[in-house]
């Protein structure tokens, strides 16, 4: 297996993405080709002492910047580097894509030059949020901000996949991101999905609020993808606000000192339910390939651990499943369809 790393993607540059495909490559054993200027790339490669490691270098000549619109990248730039990681997915020299660019070049391109699953009419970003149940899976985290109501059916089919394969919930609970619980709240949108919800084969548990991202309730939250990158953003600023406000806090006299230093584990292991590098990116789930799109500030730690949720993705086969899915979905409907007959 190899993972094709848009290695100019991202706020800095081939310094923190390289590293972090090494160290996919010495922690996991995960085979790499990083695309991008290829001086640059190997300049990195030097620096890490990392040539035995399994990683290539595919040269591109073009990057796609952070605020260029997607059809200009499509368009105009054939040689970006995020255009070359993706046809080398199409062609079936890399088995999936990692980037952290440009978030609509990477859905534009993704869509162009991979296709979508059959029965997916656009895809989604699923975020796996902290909860106090593990993790709860957020679709659509911005690749849609205006769908329709079959688009929200076919996120939830998509999120309940992912979490199951992923995530490891056996029967994962999903619920419709609503402004209240009962049946007939929310805007047309989330009143016409939860009918088309309701009546599928999933664990749908109904509409949910906000706060039951977080206290465990749901396993996939399913919205559109204005809303829903409204709440990933709130999301980490809050983790990160909490993380401060905890640090300046017990650094403030010689007790709280003292006393964090006898809690350092637990702070330990909290900060580590709370740090999204743990899971990576977010996929860009229904692209007919494996695509994990990373926050442009990534460190090194994401980009470890997206290249392994990439892996995780392919050899799991997410997407067959997904296809499975959307394929018994559309059964059921028909049968009921037939039923009324």
């Amino acid at each position: 297996m190899k993972i094709a790393v848009d290695a100019m993607g991202g706020d800095f540059g081939p310094a923190v993405v390289v590293e972090g495909a090494v160290a996919a490559a010495r922690e996991f054993g995960l085979a790499s080709v990083l695309v991008g200027d290829k001086a640059a790339v190997e300049r990195e490669i030097a620096r890490l002492k990392a040539q035995e490691l399994p990683v290539s270098v595919r040269h591109a000549s073009q990057v796609v910047g952070m605020a260029e619109p997607a059809s200009h990248a499509l368009r105009r730039k054939r040689d970006s580097s995020l255009r070359v990681a993706a046809e080398l997915c199409k062609s079936g020299e890399c088995d999936a894509l990692v980037s952290a660019g440009n978030t609509g070049a990477a859905m534009a391109i993704g869509m162009f030059v991979l296709g979508v699953l059959p029965g997916v009419d656009r895809p989604a970003i699923a975020a796996a949020l902290p909860s106090l149940a593990g993790y709860t899976i957020l679709i659509d985290a911005g690749a849609n901000v205006d769908p329709k109501p079959r688009h929200l059916f076919q996120f939830a089919i998509m999120g309940h996949v992912y979490s199951r394969d992923i995530v490891g919930k056996d029967n994962p609970r999903v619920g419709l991101l609503s402004v209240g619980e009962e049946e007939g709240k929310g805007n047309d949108l989330t009143r016409e999905a939860f009918d088309e919800l309701r009546t599928s084969s999933l664990n749908f548990i109904g509409n949910i609020e906000g706060r039951d991202i977080y206290n465990g309730r749901c396993d996939v939250v399913v919205t559109d993808g204005f809303t829903g990158n409204v709440c990933l953003k709130v999301s980490e600023s809050l983790a990160e606000m909490l993380t401060a406000m905890i640090r300046e806090e017990l650094g403030r006299n010689v007790f709280s000192l003292a006393g964090a230093a006898l809690s350092r584990r637990a702070f330990d292991r909290m900060k580590r339910r709370v740090d999204y590098t743990e899971m990576g990116g977010a996929p860009l789930l229904g692209i007919n390939g494996a695509s994990i799109i990373c926050h442009g500030a990534s460190p090194v730690k994401a980009i470890k651990n997206a290249v392994r949720v990439a892996a995780e993705w392919v050899k799991n086969g997410v997407n067959e499943h997904i296809k499975t899915a959307l394929e018994a979905e559309v059964e059921l409907a028909e049968g009921r369809e037939g039923g009324r007959e």
